[in-house]
């Protein structure tokens, strides 16, 4: 059964059980897959292969526990800039690619210009070092800042529902 035609491809229930499954446990064998998903090791070699190529798949990463690691203070910065007609995005967007400790960066619309997913060992660093480092971008009006207190849900795995329609 078809269930989602794309450019070149179609997606059919195996796949998406593939998604799934890769999602929880990428380190999984393909023979574990299969049992979990009712294929060979074989045919879920080669739809894991089609669907890389597809660009389906970007990478397999693991997935490290920052308290873990010393990086106990996330913050949720939103960052203006001050003029948006010149090349002060391109050169924040060059910059901040740089900077480690910011995870993810989203160009917004709305009251700021970006939101940025930030991670440091402490309060310290994200003051002195992160956050210093960033107005010093050409270009930054403002940042305001949300620390993170405490996670309720923090996920890697995208919803898969509306493939199945």
């Amino acid at each position: 059964m078809n269930i989602k035609s794309t450019d070149d491809s179609l997606l059919d229930s195996f796949d998406i059980s593939l998604f799934a499954a890769l999602q929880r446990d990428a380190y999984a064998t393909h023979q574990q897959i299969g049992e979990r998903v009712h294929l060979s090791a074989s045919q879920v070699s080669r739809r894991v292969q089609r669907l890389q190529a597809g660009g389906f798949i970007r990478r397999y990463v693991a997935l490290l526990e920052p308290k873990v690691l010393g990086l106990g203070v996330r913050a949720m910065s939103y960052v203006t800039l001050t003029r948006h007609g010149g090349d002060e995005g391109i050169a924040f967007e060059k910059e901040i690619g740089t900077i480690a400790e910011v995870l993810e960066c989203y160009s917004v619309a709305g009251e700021s210009d970006y939101i940025l997913h930030i991670v440091c060992a402490d309060l310290g660093q994200l003051s002195e070092q992160v956050l210093r480092r960033i107005t010093r971008i050409q270009g930054v009006g403002s940042i305001r800042s949300n620390i993170v207190l405490n996670c309720i849900k923090s996920s890697t795995e995208l919803p898969l529902d509306h493939l199945k329609r």
